[in-house]
C-alpha cells in the first residue's frame, strides 16, 4: 500500500477511536460540540505527525507500533483504568477466564508504568520483599510503559510453579532496577483476621476493642465481617477497629455493603459519568449491623478501590477516625468498546464519589489522622551485595520489634471513646 493512502487508513483509525471516546456517532459528527470539534480537528495534526514520521524519520518505522502506541497513549491519558488493546491482545483478554497461579501483587498504573498497589500476605511478592509503591519497570524484559494495565495484570499470571521476572525500581534504594524472580503459586486469600499482635493484645485487653482485618473485601470476606460484627455482644467487644490497610481488592457492591452495616443512615457513595446516570448508594437501616459503636479505620497507600469506599464514607458521615497515610485512589466504572478491526477500547464511564464530593479515582482518601507507617524505615536491602546479584538479598529483620504506630494510634483513639 502506497505510503499516503496507509497514513490516511491510520487516520481513519483514530478518528473511530475518538467517536466511541467523544460519544458520538456518525451521523452526529456535525452536531458535535465545540470541544468534540476542536478533538476532530486534531485528525489533521496527527495525520500531518504520521506523514513526517513515516517520510522523513531516520529510519522506515513500523507504522502499526507507532499507531498503537498512539492509541495506548490517548486511553492512559485519562486515567490508570482506561486502555487500549489491539486485537490480538483483546483476543487474549477475552479468552482469560481467571483461576491462575498469581504472584501476589495487587497492580495499577502511575507516571506510565505499572505500580505496586498492595501486595497479598504469604504470597511470593510478599516473600520477596515487594512492596506498595514499587515500580515494575519491566515483565520479562517488557517495558511496562509500553503494556496497557490489563495486559499486565495477565502478564503477572501463569500457571503454578512458574518463574516470573521483574524488574523494580524503588525496592532498594538503587538507582539501576532491581531483578526479581518469583515462582507464582495460588496462594489463598486468609480469613477476616481478628486478633491483634500479642503486645497489643495484652495492653488493651481491657478496652472492649474488636480488631477486623480483610485483606479482601469480596462476598464471603464481608459475610465474615458481618459475622464477627453480630458476635460482638457474646465476645464482649464494645469498639471497632477496622483495619483496611493495603486492602486493594473486592466489589464496589460489597464495599457499599460492608460501610453499610456501621451506618444507620446518609449517603455511602456516587456513581456518575457523562452519559451515566446518577446513582446514590444511601445507607439502609435495617441493614446496619453495628451503627453505634466507636470506630476508627486503618488505611495506607496499599488501600484501593471498595476500601477506599468504606474509609470514606465513615470519614464523611463522622462515623469514624481514619488513621494512617491517604490511600492509593482507585474508583471507577469501566465499559468495553469494541472496535471494527477487533481492537477494542476500556474506558472509565463513570467515576465513585465520597459523600463530600471527592472521586475516589482522582482525590483517593485523606485520613483524618494522617500517621506514615512505621515499618517504612524498618526495613532494606543489603547494599553490600554485589551488582550483578540477580536478586535482592534478603531484608533484614531488625533486632527489636517494629512499632506498628499507626495501629497503636489506632488504638489509643478507641481507647478514649465511650461505649
Amino acid at each position: 500500500m502506497p505510503k499516503i493512502p496507509k497514513i490516511l487508513l491510520l487516520a481513519v483509525s483514530v478518528v473511530l477511536v475518538l467517536t466511541v471516546f467523544l460519544g458520538v456517532n456518525s451521523n452526529g459528527v456535525s452536531a458535535a460540540s465545540d470541544g468534540q470539534d476542536g478533538a476532530y480537528r486534531q485528525i489533521n495534526v496527527y495525520t500531518e505527525v504520521l506523514r513526517h514520521i513515516q517520510t522523513d524519520y531516520v529510519t522506515d518505522p513500523n507504522i502499526t507500533e507507532v499507531t498503537n502506541g498512539a492509541l495506548r497513549g490517548l486511553a492512559e491519558s485519562l486515567d490508570a483504568d482506561s486502555s487500549y488493546l489491539t486485537p490480538e491482545e483483546y483476543k487474549i483478554y477475552k479468552a482469560d477466564k481467571g483461576g491462575k497461579a498469581q504472584a501476589g501483587i495487587n497492580v495499577s498504573k502511575r507516571y506510565g508504568y505499572a505500580t505496586v498497589v498492595s501486595v497479598v500476605p504469604a504470597s511470593a511478592a510478599d516473600k520477596a520483599g515487594l512492596v506498595d509503591g514499587d515500580i515494575l519497570e519491566s515483565i520479562e524484559s517488557q517495558d511496562t510503559r509500553n503494556i496497557s494495565l490489563p495486559m499486565i495484570q495477565r502478564m503477572l499470571e501463569g500457571a503454578p510453579g512458574s518463574t516470573l521476572t521483574v524488574g523494580v525500581v524503588g525496592h532498594s534504594g538503587k538507582v539501576e532496577p532491581d531483578k526479581i524472580t518469583m515462582t507464582r503459586s495460588i496462594t489463598a486469600v486468609p480469613p477476616v483476621a481478628d486478633y491483634l499482635p500479642p503486645v497489643l493484645d495484652v495492653q488493651y485487653q481491657n478496652a472492649s476493642i474488636l480488631y477486623l482485618k480483610p485483606e479482601i473485601l469480596d462476598r464471603d470476606h464481608v459475610d465474615q465481617v458481618a459475622a464477627k460484627l453480630k458476635g460482638m455482644q457474646k465476645t464482649g467487644n464494645k469498639k471497632i477497629l477496622l483495619d483496611l490497610r493495603d486492602t486493594a481488592a473486592g466489589d464496589m457492591a460489597e464495599g457499599t455493603r460492608l460501610a453499610n452495616m456501621l451506618l444507620k443512615g446518609g449517603t455511602i457513595a456516587t456513581l456518575e459519568g457523562q452519559k451515566f446516570p446518577k446513582q446514590v448508594f444511601s445507607a439502609d437501616p435495617s441493614k446496619a449491623i453495628q451503627a453505634t459503636a466507636p470506630v476508627v479505620v486503618m488505611v495506607n497507600r496499599g488501600t484501593a478501590g471498595p476500601a477506599e469506599l468504606v474509609a470514606a464514607a465513615l470519614l464523611d458521615n463522622k462515623r469514624a477516625d481514619v488513621v494512617g497515610e491517604k490511600t492509593f485512589g482507585e474508583g471507577a466504572q469501566q465499559k468495553t468498546f469494541e472496535l471494527p478491526d477487533g481492537a477494542a477500547l476500556i474506558l472509565s464511564v463513570a467515576k465513585y464519589e465520597s459523600p463530600s464530593g471527592k472521586k475516589l479515582q482522582d482525590d483517593g482518601v485523606t485520613p483524618s489522622v494522617l500517621l506514615a507507617s512505621g515499618a517504612d524505615d524498618a526495613t532494606g536491602v543489603d547494599e553490600e551485595a554485589p551488582a550483578e546479584t540477580a536478586t535482592p538479598a534478603p531484608v533484614k529483620k531488625p533486632d527489636v520489634p517494629v512499632v506498628d504506630q499507626q495501629l497503636t494510634k489506632a488504638l489509643d483513639l478507641l481507647k478514649g471513646k465511650a461505649a
